[in-house]
């Protein structure tokens, strides 16, 4: 087991440090940090180094310095939103101390009374400030981290615009240093200029007659563009109810079409993942704009079709056949390609894709379903049921007898 040479120090806008991390700054022969963390730490012997660019960078010279005294300034946890959690997946724990200082989450639930179990903490520094959008129903508590002074006027647009302008905006300036403030509005008429360094709290407000879009599977077909083939929501929720979204699983969506499945798998559960497979370019723009609505901005799309396009991606959790099932060695690719435990799903409205889906429910087991689906609609000035083309939908999760 390796010693710990590496030392993520936590730091607030007080500049206050424990005496373990003074120890650790002190016994540093080289030291990362940001020009900010520099002005508010106490004077040290080792080599002051800002982050390169790009990043990534910082790997290499991590390495090179491998076990030799390096410390890390991060700003409050650096294990939340933070550096720590890159720095993991590239150094053992084992190689790595972690002295946190309060979160931003911490310090603005503590200013405003929040109990942190019940807000939604999310990151919208360096991301796309869309990610909002998967986190949004009457209620809700968010505490969110930001780029820069901006983000809170984007994030008031984005509220005003999906009918959520009554919600409460407080802005947290530099909390902890002299230069803390706390400015506070509703969306619809935040006109206020903040601070780069803040951090967004949100209480969410629905406008009446706002239909909120829930993170459980089978929002309304209405909640995306499509061009009239996509599976439809009746369908969707029982397709997303085999293909069980847990967190940080990824997702093959084959013929991903407007991205309904793939986004309401990624919707579902915190950090799950996708990767869509779509040869035509108008869908593919229309998943993109569907992604950027509902969330989930980080679903990766691909111009490919299977099973070619397959060779190569990371091994999925699940998949998700809904167009090419007429392919040749598709099923059989698709079930390699799984993990143990990994569940597969496929949609068929067709008799020759139906023929596909009975050849692979008699090989490799699973179960078949027919989903038969009538919606209520006018026949002249009365109502009748008007159905949906039936699916038959074949399920199996690998290794289960």
């Amino acid at each position: 087991m390796s010693a710990p040479w590496l030392t993520l120090i936590g730091i607030g806008e007080d500049g206050f440090l424990p005496e373990a991390a003074r120890q650790a700054l002190e016994d540093a022969e080289v030291v990362y940090g940001s020009a900010r963390h520099f002005k508010l730490t106490p004077s040290f012997a080792g080599k002051q180094k800002t982050w390169p660019s790009p990043f990534s960078a910082v790997f290499d010279e991590l390495i090179a310095l491998h076990g030799r005294p390096v410390a890390v300034l991060a700003t409050g946890d650096p294990q939340w939103y933070g550096i720590g959690s890159t720095l993991v997946r590239k150094f053992s724990p084992e190689e790595i101390r972690v002295l946190p200082a309060p979160s931003a989450f911490q310090l603005a639930a503590a200013r405003l009374g929040w109990a942190l179990q019940d807000v939604e903490a999310i990151s919208l520094h360096g991301r796309p400030v869309e990610t909002l959008n998967g986190f949004l129903y009457p209620g809700a508590q968010i505490i969110a981290l930001t780029s820069n002074g901006e983000t809170p006027k984007t994030v008031a647009e984005i509220l005003a615009g999906s009918g959520y302008g009554r919600s409460r905006m407080t802005v947290l300036e530099h909390m902890g240093g002299d230069k803390e403030r706390i400015v506070s509005g509703s969306a619809g008429d935040w006109r206020e200029t903040v601070a780069d360094f803040n951090t967004l709290a949100l209480e969410i407000a629905a406008d009446p007659g706002v239909a909120f879009r829930p993170r459980v599977p089978g929002l309304a077909d209405e909640a995306f563009v499509h061009d009239g083939k996509m599976t439809k929501r009746e369908v969707r929720a029982v397709t997303l109810a085999h293909l069980m979204p847990h967190p940080d699983a990824l997702l093959w969506d084959i013929g991903l079409g407007c991205g309904s499945i793939a986004i309401e798998w990624m919707r579902s559960a915190r950090g799950a993942r996708a990767i869509g497979l779509e040869p035509n370019a108008d869908r593919r723009g229309l998943a993109s704009e569907n992604a950027l609505a509902l969330g989930v901005p980080s679903l990766e799309i691909r111009e490919a079709t299977a099973p070619d396009g397959l060779s190569g991606l990371p091994a999925p959790n699940a998949i998700f056949i809904g167009g090419g099932l007429t392919a040749e060695g598709i099923v059989d690719a698709c079930h390699d390609a799984l993990r143990p435990g990994g569940r597969l799903v496929a949609n068929a409205v067709t008799l020759e894709s139906e023929a596909v889906l009975l050849d692979a429910h008699q090989r490799l087991g699973g179960g078949l379903t027919r989903i038969s689906v009538e919606r209520a609609g006018a026949v002249g000035g009365l109502t009748g049921w008007r159905p949906l083309m039936p699916v038959t939908q074949w399920h199996l999760i690998k290794g289960a007898h």
